[in-house]
């Protein structure tokens, strides 16, 4: 348990000697929420479906806390090109607890990052129906940050390159989050993207989110969160074995 709250502590460490990556992963965030949320606010109501703030809002969310947790990856490879991965890897602890720490810490962080983020909705209009909901609502949000910070892990494990995790990521973290019903309802979707979206994990943490903090959701809160924790808990394992195989 030392190891993990070791490991734990000096990712949030990291996070708060990094001001300049608090605020400069705001940007995308608020830029979303200003640019959709009032540019596409009236068409929304027009079609019926009520304030597009309130139903974008989770997803912006949601947005934030992945981009935090899976870029962690790249703090992975950062450590493995100075030599500083090495010093862990060579301490007499197993590499699942090395893990379980670095995880528990990237997702700390992005959970945080959702915080900040949720805040900033507010000023623009988003109201959450049911405050009292707020502390699940941190659940899923760090339900959410488990799975892709394990696998940011997991890819970062498999690769010595930094410049091919971030490609990697692009090709990941912006589909998952355009085909996830984050900017637009599911049931009005076509049958093919709706089945696409199926397939994609941050659908059901959206859709959680959705649900907790605005009392509307697709496929009910219990699939969800059974979803993202069978989900989490098998990207944790498949993280932890790549990591163990990890050559010094």
């Amino acid at each position: 348990m030392t190891t993990i709250y070791i490991l734990w502590l000096r990712q949030l460490k990291r996070y708060w000697r990094s001001r300049s990556r608090i605020f400069g992963s705001l940007g995308q965030p608020i830029f979303l929420l200003i640019s959709l949320g009032f540019g596409m606010k009236s068409t929304f109501a027009q079609a019926g479906r009520g304030d597009y703030i309130n139903f974008l809002s989770p997803g912006i969310i949601a947005q934030a806390v992945i981009f935090m947790a899976i870029f962690s990856g790249i703090e992975l490879i950062w450590d493995r090109q100075f030599g500083f991965l090495k010093e862990t890897l060579v301490a007499p602890v197993s590499r699942f607890k090395i893990v379980i720490g670095r995880t528990l810490g990237g997702a700390t962080v992005a959970v945080l990052q959702g915080c900040i983020v949720f805040i900033l909705t507010l000023f623009v209009g988003f109201r959450p129906t049911n405050i009292i909901l707020l502390p699940v609502a941190l659940v899923i949000l760090f339900l959410i940050s488990i799975l892709y910070t394990a696998l940011g892990t997991a890819i970062a494990s498999t690769l010595k390159d930094l410049h091919g995790f971030q490609l990697i990521m692009n090709f990941l973290v912006m589909p998952s989050f355009f085909l996830s019903g984050a900017l637009f309802p599911l049931q009005e979707a076509p049958n093919l993207l709706k089945n696409i979206s199926l397939m994609n994990p941050l659908t059901y943490g959206v859709d959680a989110l959705r649900q907790i903090l605005t009392g509307t959701g697709y496929f009910g809160i219990e699939t969800d969160i059974l979803i993202l924790t069978t989900l989490s808990t098998l990207l944790l394992i498949i993280g932890s074995y790549l990591f163990s195989k990890i050559e010094i």
